[in-house]
């Protein structure tokens, strides 16, 4: 079965080092979906945004080659791919003699498209070429407001509120302080996250109080952008929002789920945790 419990996470597991894309292991968006009311058509545009650090085969000679990778699985497709099976599965390249790059990534291309269930993007780069410079997200930090918090889960939408009193404003807005946990393993997934609208002026102090009452929910980081995304649409109605989430790497990936009102691609900023 195609759900978080049936899959490689948590379990002891033998690390292949021979190419097998039976170890990509898809579980659909819909259950989640349907719990925060998400139904088609999609009430955003997106996509997740993955970075690989460890990703090196073989050349043709048996020479080792080493890698970045960046992924882009669009927000539409029916499935995610679970991080840990995408571990193993990139793993299973060390070993494997491949002619060259692009026959490298056509096979990824390939393979992720099947698990996902739509068209992957896959963009690989020379580590010594790379020159990623560190570029936090934009926007105004409000991590710095002083507030009592002891309320740190399940997120709490009724934080959420914006003054239609008011002008319309079009701001960034970001935090470093959302934590969730996965949803079989328990173990915390850290990011920062910038939610960038224009609408009346969300309230920062009650932004902040909900972002933080993820402290302790169990979700992968797509569902959780989503949650974020639909919540801020329905109590603070902005004419245009985007959510976009950058988490730390774990396993040598990190995830990074953008959705949108607009159908813009995101940039991908590397941040200092990342």
């Amino acid at each position: 079965m195609s759900t978080p419990e049936h899959s490689p996470l948590g379990k002891t597991t033998a690390y292949a080092d021979r190419y097998d894309p039976s170890l990509l292991f898809p579980i659909p968006r819909t259950a989640k979906r349907d719990e925060i009311g998400v139904s088609t058509p999609l009430p955003f545009h997106g996509v997740d945004v993955w970075n690989a650090y460890e990703l090196s085969w073989l050349d043709p000679r048996g020479k080792p080659v080493v890698s970045l990778a960046e992924f882009r699985v669009p927000a539409d497709s029916p499935n995610i791919i679970e991080s840990k099976s995408f571990k193993l599965y990139l793993n299973g390249f060390s070993q494997e003699r491949m002619a060259d790059a692009d026959t490298l990534a056509a096979t990824l291309q390939r393979d992720l498209s099947a698990a996902a269930g739509a068209p992957v993007v896959v963009n690989l780069g020379r580590v010594e070429a790379h020159g990623h410079a560190i570029s936090d997200l934009d926007g105004l930090v409000i991590d710095e407001l002083p507030l009592d918090i002891d309320d740190y889960g399940p997120p709490r939408a009724d934080y959420l509120q914006a003054d239609a009193s008011q002008p319309m404003v079009e701001e960034m807005l970001v935090s470093n302080l959302l934590r969730s946990n996965c949803p079989v393993t328990g173990q915390p997934d850290w990011g920062s996250v910038q939610i960038r609208y224009r609408g009346a002026p969300i309230d920062r102090a009650g932004l902040l109080r909900y972002l933080v009452s993820f402290r302790n929910h169990n979700e992968f980081h797509e569902q959780c952008v989503e949650r974020i995304f639909v919540d801020v649409m329905q109590r603070c109605r902005p004419e245009r929002l985007s959510v976009y989430a950058r988490y730390t790497r774990r396993g040598g990936l990190d995830i990074n789920p953008y959705r949108s009102t607009g159908a813009e691609q995101p940039g991908n900023p590397r941040g200092a945790r990342q």
